[in-house]
């Protein structure tokens, strides 16, 4: 059974870390749609677009990799019409877009991205309210002797405003965030894995794992 600190560990591993594939995965398949769209009156953007669906299926297949950790069960990959064996350069060339998942590869670009971006706003938040406000009364005190910091969150709440109630008030918030983080950032890392198992995956077949072949 995977412990809280190794599922905490994936959980924001995959939140972080997919949040830079998610970026690219958006900026490439916005860009390249709408460069491929643009010039398919004059053929030249239907290699663009079949450039944009091979780069989208690259980047899905990070997500795809990520995904059995995350939700621990295997995940299965979609099949990608190969060219036939005769095919000209022309038809390989437009291959990436032979496949009905070019579609699905190319809209999680777009339609995941906002979710990547709240799970890791969320995974930072609250990761660093609970380093600061845990490590708060190692530096707190001298923040609160700081001249003019006086309009502090305890005092607008009417709780005073004590060097005591200040650092007690921020410690005991990181103590919060400290017991909420795992199944917050737990579930920021499901909501992105379930959205990326609905339009990237397939069920894996019996006794086989899945494979990027």
């Amino acid at each position: 059974m995977t412990s809280l600190r190794h599922r905490l560990r994936i959980d924001t591993q995959y939140t972080l870390l997919g949040f830079p594939i998610a970026l690219s995965h958006f900026a490439v398949v916005v860009a390249g749609v709408s460069a491929g769209v643009g010039g398919a009156v004059a053929f030249i953007g239907l290699p663009i677009l079949a450039g944009t669906a091979a780069a989208a299926r690259g980047m899905a297949d990070f997500e795809r990799v990520a995904l059995p950790d995350v939700l621990d069960r295997p995940v299965g990959r979609p099949v990608y019409r190969s060219a036939p064996a005769d095919a000209g350069w022309f038809r390989r060339m437009m291959n990436p877009l032979a496949s009905g998942q070019a579609v699905m590869d190319m809209m999680y670009g777009i339609i995941a991205f906002p979710f990547s971006l709240a799970a890791a706003v969320v995974t930072l938040v609250w990761w660093a309210g609970a380093i600061a406000g845990l490590t708060f009364p190692l530096y707190g005190w001298i923040l609160a002797a700081i001249p003019g910091v006086n309009q502090t969150l305890p005092e607008l709440l009417g709780l005073g405003d004590s060097a005591l109630m200040y650092v007690g008030f921020n410690t005991f918030a990181g103590v919060l965030f400290a017991l909420t983080l795992y199944p917050v950032v737990r579930g920021a890392a499901l909501i992105k894995a379930s959205l990326a198992q609905s339009m990237l995956t397939r069920a894996p077949e019996p006794d086989r794992k899945p494979s990027l072949a």
